[in-house]
């Protein structure tokens, strides 16, 4: 089984995924997703992830439903999305109509050395997504598919949805986002409403 490669800078990927963002929440996903969203605009409606492999789309998924009225993107890499494919069933199966999933799928596990991942030996993440239940799968792979696509991140009518953003592989200078978990957590809780104590 041959796999190619994406072509596209993640960079400007999520930072076209990311323009005009509005009322956007953004939970990224462990390493370079949480680079990749912090180095597009720090935002108080970003929840980075830190040391919890596997845990984006969940979390994401926990978002969306207790916040129907707002969109949610998950933004996670092909390392981590292919260790929760869990977590895939569970959003198929529950449905929020407000979250969208983007997989930045580079092939490797960038975090670890650039080994290549089970997405880079063949396995497609996209078919995985329909497999599970979702019914709006989408493979993203220039800029103009990414301008395309940002208006579908604010539905609310019509999720979940799961693109699979083939980006270059590669590990772009890292851009740092809050590694305290609690500032995370609070700042977020503070954006939607929610008193903190």
């Amino acid at each position: 089984m041959t796999t190619t490669f994406g072509t596209m800078d993640r960079r400007a990927a999520v930072k076209g995924l990311l323009v005009d963002r509005k009322n956007l929440l953004v939970v990224s996903g462990l390493g370079s997703p949480s680079y990749d969203v912090f180095a597009a605009g720090d935002h108080d409606a970003n929840f980075y992830l830190w040391g919890a492999m596997g845990g984006a789309a969940m979390v994401g998924l926990g978002l969306a439903l207790a916040q129907r009225t707002r969109p949610v993107l998950v933004l996670t890499g092909d390392g981590e999305a292919l260790m929760g494919l869990g977590a895939l069933l569970t959003t198929a199966v529950k449905k929020p109509a407000n979250l969208t999933i983007g997989v930045l799928d580079n092939g490797h596990f960038g975090e670890t050395g650039m080994q290549l991942s089970h997405s880079g030996l063949g396995s497609r993440l996209d078919i995985i997504a329909r497999g599970a239940g979702f019914s709006d799968v989408t493979e993203i792979a220039d800029l103009t598919h990414v301008e395309a696509f940002r208006p579908h991140l604010h539905d609310l009518s019509r999720g979940p949805r799961f693109a699979r953003i083939k980006i270059a592989p590669g590990n772009p200078e890292r851009a740092l986002p809050p590694r305290d978990g609690t500032y995370v957590k609070n700042r977020l809780r503070q954006h939607l409403g929610f008193a903190v104590t």
